[in-house]
Parts: structure tokens; C-alpha cells; sequence
């Protein structure tokens, strides 16, 4: 295998740079391989190359337990990290009980074949609903118990970070959208970062694949899934097409100088926020292990982070905070979000 510089996650909990995400790996989003022998073959290749890390949910239908047999095919499944999630159902949220929090976790290490899961990110879709305190009493008592080794959030905004930091939670990172596009976590997240410890593992970097070379000169695609639909209306929070060709541009010149693809320089950028430990990115339909290791070995200079820094003082950062849009039931950012996906991660 080779090495790859790991980074510290937690005291004795290393993990790369680049994390394997699985979302597109879902049967109801159709960006996976046409066989499971694919993917492990994809997994195969990025765990060769030191890509250990995988991002997977409760609610990804399917994945928990197709990580779960890769890990058994491994000659030593701890070779891999698996970061997983608990995503109550929104329609259901105010009934949530101790019972049903306790069920999921035993579920993720059944369908992973773990003894323990090492880090859960979890979620709370509206914070009006009573109940988050709950679900990370239960948390922890697992965290107690040695189901859970490490508790981190995903898609919760600055405030609520600050709260729960300041009740004594544990929280290691926060799984949030941040790309060249969507900036929000730098409004105040990045500052709670530096002074809390709570680190930053972005998905979204690539805006869905919007940041990426095949779209410069282009107008608008007229047909999208849901995921290109999410970071097209994202496209527009941030000034409109115009704007994102122009840094397409920009990222496009940068990329030459480097040689190296565009999606790479986007990716370079956000690794290289403070605040950021590692990144998310999809897994695809082929492996992504070389243009990983290119990414890591990839220095953006200073002239390049300026041109970058001039670009985005074009754009607009997207309105509200961190996952703020998404919680906006009034918003065509929350259409396009499935909330009540337990019954479909069962």
C-alpha cells in the first residue's frame, strides 16, 4: 500500500486526506458502478494507494453493508476508517426515543461488521423540534459503551455547533458543503473551528461535478438529477452562470500551469482552508486513486491563490449560514432534499 501522509482526526485516529464518499453508490442515485464487483474493485484500488477513509450514512440504501463486505475481505479490516451517520426521519423527529437511536447504531455495526463504529456524524433537521438532546445522551452513552469511537455533526449551522460544544458534546468535525461556490462555512464556522477544535470535512467540493473542465464554455445543461440540480441552484446563490465561467476560467489557467485537471485545483483549494482536515469525494464510476495522489502532491502557489482570491471577490457567498437555504422549507434548495429515508436505509 502506499504511503500517504495520514491526518490526525483525534488523539491515536488518523485519517487521509481525501475521503472515499459512497452517497452516489445508492441505488436511487444511479452514480455507482453497474456491479458491486466494480466497486470493490474501485475500493480496492484506492485503498492500495492509501485512500483508507469512507464516508457512508444510515440512510445511503445499501452502502453501510457493502462497506461492511468489503471490510471482510480485507485481511485486516482495520486497515480502513468508516465514517457513517445518524439521520433521524424530519416527518418523525419529534417522536424520536432511545429505543430507535440504540436500534440504528446496532444496525450501522451489524451492517458494517464492527464492534465499533469509528466516528458517527449525526443530524437534527429542524431545531424547533424538541429531541437533540436525546439523541446525543444516546450517543454518548454508545460512545461509553464502546460502540462509537469518535461523535461528529453533519449540516448543522454555526450556532448550534457552539451550543453543543458548550454542553460538554465531543464533537470532532462537522461534515458541511463548502466549495469555491459555497463559501457559508467561512462566515463564522471557521473562526468557531480555530477556537473550539471542531474541524471541517467538506463535501460538495467539486459543486457536483460543476467544477470541473467539460463545463467551461457551456451554457446550462437542460437536463440534471437531483445532485446537479442542488449545486446548479447553488450556481445562481453565487452570481449566476456568467460568473461561474469566468472562474472556471481562472481555475482553467491555473490548472495548465500545473497540469493538471481543473476539478483538482478546486479540490487543492478547499484542503488548503485551515480549518479543513480532509475532504469528501465521490468514489465515482471509475477510481479515483491517481487523480487523488496527484491532488495531494498538488501546491498551489501564491500567484495562484491570488487570481483565486480576485475571482471570488466576484462572486457572492450563498445567503444565510451553513445549511440554512437547505432548512428553508419556503426555499427550491429544500425541495430537492430527501428528509424521511430510514425506511429506505432499512
Amino acid at each position: 500500500m502506499t504511503e500517504l501522509a495520514r491526518v490526525w482526526l483525534a488523539p491515536g485516529y488518523s485519517i487521509s486526506p481525501v475521503i472515499n464518499g459512497c452517497w452516489q453508490l445508492t441505488p436511487g442515485h444511479g452514480g455507482g458502478p453497474a456491479s458491486e464487483a466494480e466497486t470493490l474493485r474501485l475500493f480496492s484500488a484506492l485503498v492500495e494507494q492509501g485512500f483508507t477513509t469512507f464516508d457512508c450514512a444510515d440512510i445511503y440504501t445499501g452502502v453501510e453493508s457493502l462497506i461492511g463486505r468489503f471490510r471482510s475481505s480485507l485481511p485486516d479490516p482495520e486497515l480502513i476508517q468508516v465514517h457513517t451517520k445518524l439521520v433521524p426521519d424530519k416527518s418523525t423527529l419529534g417522536q424520536l426515543n432511545s429505543k430507535q437511536v440504540d436500534a440504528v447504531i446496532n444496525r450501522s455495526l451489524r451492517r458494517l461488521g464492527a464492534e465499533r463504529l469509528d466516528l458517527v456524524q449525526f443530524h437534527w433537521w429542524d431545531y424547533r423540534v424538541a429531541g437533540l438532546e436525546l439523541l446525543t445522551e444516546r450517543l454518548l452513552k454508545a460512545q461509553q459503551d464502546g460502540k462509537i469511537g469518535l461523535l461528529g455533526a453533519t449540516n448543522f449551522d454555526t450556532g448550534h455547533i457552539r451550543q453543543l460544544v458548550a454542553q460538554g458534546i465531543p464533537l470532532v468535525s462537522l461534515q458541511a458543503q463548502y466549495s469555491l461556490l459555497d463559501r457559508r462555512p467561512e462566515k463564522q464556522m471557521t473562526a468557531l473551528s480555530r477556537d473550539s477544535g471542531v474541524c471541517l470535512l467538506p463535501y460538495g467540493v467539486l459543486a457536483g461535478g460543476f467544477l470541473a473542465g467539460k463545463y467551461l464554455g457551456t451554457r446550462p445543461p437542460a437536463r440534471m438529477n437531483r445532485s446537479l440540480t442542488k449545486y446548479r441552484l447553488i450556481i445562481e446563490e453565487a452570481g449566476g452562470w456568467a460568473a461561474y465561467q469566468d472562474l472556471l476560467q481562472v481555475l482553467s489557467g491555473i490548472a495548465a500551469r500545473h497540469r493538471v485537471s481543473l476539478e483538482l485545483v478546486a479540490a487543492r483549494w478547499v484542503l488548503d482552508r485551515p480549518s479543513v482536515k480532509a475532504i469528501i469525494l465521490g468514489t465515482g464510476t471509475r477510481s479515483r486513486a491517481t487523480s487523488n495522489l496527484s491532488l495531494a502532491e498538488l501546491a498551489l502557489d501564491p500567484e495562484d491563490a491570488q487570481k483565486i482570491q480576485e475571482q471570488l471577490g466576484r462572486l457572492r457567498i450563498p445567503a444565510g449560514d451553513m445549511y440554512d437555504l437547505e432548512r428553508d422549507e419556503n426555499s427550491p434548495h429544500a425541495g430537492i432534499i430527501k428528509t424521511d429515508l430510514q425506511q429506505e436505509g432499512h
